[in-house]
């Protein structure tokens, strides 16, 4: 019988104990399997939001905030300059503004109050999630724990001064309906989304009223966002006209001619600005935006340098036992002419035999629970804080809780983890190097065998 069969029969001398090793040792090569399918899921999702970020630079005033009411916008003298600095090709300039439906009795997060006559004729198509529990994605508003809403509250609708109408917050729009405004031209034109037009039964031609003025709905969009959904668009100028704020900005948008660029035109762009701006560019933005991925990278790979090791440590504390148990047939062996090399071959296959065992069962778990892990690690790691991001805006009384939007941090969690041959051959070669590395101390403990001590101790 060679070394090979002996190693390979020995290794189920024990059937108990061997059941045992092999179950301990699938359960560390599974795990060490779904985090490395965390792991480059992750990295593949963190490469691809790089990839997708475009050449642009975003310049809002310093420490704005969509709901403060603190008037520190830029003003589009600032903006002329930015226009002038090279490799700049072209700036889109908005101005944001949310006005309470006409007769509702909470004001706007923010914006401008009831009885300033700043209000809006439209009701919000954006349906309330009191509890908190509505799908992901889009605006998402709800009470605060002990607060209560009146029965005719209804949500501020955001209103949009923008050049660039063919977008809004990153999502491009579609007109379904209609045509689209100039963004540049003052006058009464709007385009609505056709979830706003459902809700206030309107068409292309039909009259709104908003900040004391008729506006006429001059295109209908479609889009997948309830916060885009929520917003009526207009040219700059009609907006700084309407809401009083001549010559504001709250927001500009900088195209770079190219990507080689960019980090050079966004510092060019913050020395001209100064202080007044906050200045970053969407490499920056997508760096920010995929943090928390970061941290789930970081983790899994910790996790799976962790599982690896304690699989090496468990056949070898394995192995250095069944040694110590055998040093009798270890020194029959040497004694009939079995070299080192033989015996501790004898022992490796042993080794290797039981974590195979051990990696078909782990590498059946780790395909199993390689995507629900990566989806639990996601979740938890990209779920605002209460403080956070999401924020809270107080109004006449009840607190309200506007979560996260759709976009790009609610595309993180569509993260899909994807198992081929390439990671099944991982957890193999993974299962051979704890076979390996654990029987290594063991094949240390062979060699210091001598068979002369042992007949004399027998």
């Amino acid at each position: 019988m060679n070394v090979i069969t002996r190693g390979v029969r020995n290794a189920f001398r024990n059937q108990v104990r061997s059941f045992s090793i092999i179950v301990i040792l699938g359960l560390s090569i599974g795990l060490s399997l779904a985090m490395l399918i965390a792991h480059q899921a992750v990295g593949q999702k963190i490469d691809s939001v790089k990839a997708s970020v475009g050449n642009t630079v975003t310049i809002q005033p310093a420490g704005f905030s969509g709901f403060s009411q603190v008037n520190n916008a830029l003003s589009s003298s600032q903006l002329d300059k930015v226009k002038s600095v090279a490799h700049v090709n072209g700036l889109a300039e908005e101005l944001t503004d949310r006005l309470p439906t006409t007769g509702s009795s909470l004001p706007s997060f923010g914006g401008r109050d009831a009885g300033s006559g700043s209000t809006t004729s439209l009701t919000s198509p954006v349906k309330l999630n009191v509890n908190g529990n509505g799908p992901a994605g889009g605006a998402k508003l709800f009470i605060g724990s002990g607060d209560s809403l009146p029965t005719n509250f209804s949500p501020p609708v955001s209103f949009l001064g923008t050049t660039d109408p063919t977008s809004v917050n990153g999502t491009n729009l579609t007109i379904t309906s209609g045509k689209a405004i100039d963004g540049s031209v003052d006058g009464n034109n709007a385009l609505i989304s056709s979830a706003m037009a459902s809700k206030n039964n309107l068409k292309v031609g039909s009259t709104f009223t908003a900040y004391n003025t008729a506006l006429t709905v001059a295109g209908i969009y479609s889009t997948s966002s309830q916060g885009v959904n929520n917003t009526v668009i207009v040219s700059l100028p009609a907006e700084q006209r309407l809401s009083g704020q001549s010559g504001d900005i709250t927001n500009a948008i900088a195209t770079i001619d190219s990507l080689d660029n960019l980090n050079a035109a966004t510092t060019a762009i913050k020395n001209t600005l100064g202080s007044s701006a906050d200045v970053t560019s969407s490499i920056e933005q997508a760096d920010q935006t995929v943090q928390p991925l970061n941290n789930v990278k970081s983790i899994s790979l910790y996790s799976l340098i962790g599982a690896v090791v304690a699989g090496a440590v468990i056949i070898l504390l394995t192995m250095v036992m069944i040694v110590r148990e055998r040093r009798r047939e270890i020194g029959v062996l040497k004694a009939i002419g079995g070299s080192n090399a033989k015996v501790m071959a004898q022992f490796v296959t042993e080794a290797v035999t039981l974590t195979v065992c051990g990696a078909v069962i782990g590498i059946a778990l780790g395909v199993v629970a390689g995507n629900p892990i990566t989806h639990l690690l996601v979740t938890d790691s990209n779920n605002p804080s209460p403080g956070g991001p999401g924020g809270f805006a107080r109004a006449a009384g009840p607190v309200i809780r506007r979560g996260f939007g759709g976009g790009l941090r609610g595309d993180l969690s569509s993260i899909h983890a994807s198992v081929g041959w390439s990671i099944i051959l991982y957890g193999l070669g993974a299962a051979l190097v704890i076979a390996v590395v654990g029987s290594a101390m063991a094949s240390f403990f062979i060699a210091k065998v001598r068979p002369a001590e042992v007949m004399r101790a027998e």
